[in-house]
């Protein structure tokens, strides 16, 4: 099964009120495991404010040589084909890209292919806080994504990982084949491996021991092997 993480960064929280998509991020999961993923700027032909800006960091001069969405629709849709797509709060993010494929006339995303992350998440968390960051915290999800600013493909590199967590998958070795998983050392792993010395490294060990710890048992032990 193909499925889409997708986030989405706007000029604003409203599109009817004439906020475009500035950034769209995705990342393929295919059979539970990261593929490929996509990842556009968008000129929205509107000033951002300052406000915005602070949130995604996201500046005008930046997005002025960006493409407009028409010109990227055709690639995102063939990007994300008919497969299911996954979003936190997916009716903010479903809704405007669909105005956006819309008014380009471009097909919509049906609301049956998509699966919101909130909903999945405030059935296991009823009553407690579900956005990203506070589900980042409650499935301990090792994260090392900057959050200075949010961001499209960060956060659905971020939402990728929360979605396996709330599926029961966890994320650490989907990309590594059984090999790199033997070899793979976590740094809390004993090492268990009998370390041995070579011929000088016990005579230098011997001559230490006698002349700084005289009274040792090590000491007495090599003694009576005089």
């Amino acid at each position: 099964m193909r499925e889409i993480i997708l986030d989405i960064e706007t000029s604003g929280l409203d599109y009817k009120e004439g906020h475009r998509i500035i950034e769209i991020g995705c990342i393929e999961l295919n059979q539970k495991e990261v593929g490929s993923h996509f990842h556009q700027y968008i000129n929205p032909l509107k000033n951002l404010t300052d406000e915005n800006i602070k949130i995604h960091g996201i500046t005008n001069e930046f997005l002025e040589d960006k493409p407009l969405f028409e010109d990227v629709a055709d690639k995102f849709l063939n990007f994300i084909e008919d497969s299911q797509i996954i979003a936190h709060n997916a009716n903010f993010d479903v809704g405007f890209l669909n105005y956006e494929l819309e008014k380009v006339s471009k097909p919509q995303i049906a609301k049956d292919r998509v699966l919101d992350t909130v909903v999945i998440a405030r059935n296991r968390f009823p009553g407690q806080q579900v956005n990203l960051d506070a589900l980042v915290k409650k499935l301990k999800v090792n994260s090392l994504v900057d959050r200075e600013f949010h961001g499209a493909l960060k956060d659905a590199k971020i939402l990728t990982d929360v979605y396996l967590e709330l599926q029961g998958i966890n994320q650490m070795g989907l990309e590594l084949n059984e090999r790199n998983a033997e070899d793979l050392k976590l740094s809390g792993e004993l090492n268990l491996k009998p370390i041995v010395l070579t011929k000088d490294e016990t005579e230098a060990h011997k001559e230490f021991i006698k002349n700084n710890v005289p009274n040792s048992n090590w000491a007495k032990i090599d003694k009576n092997y005089e």
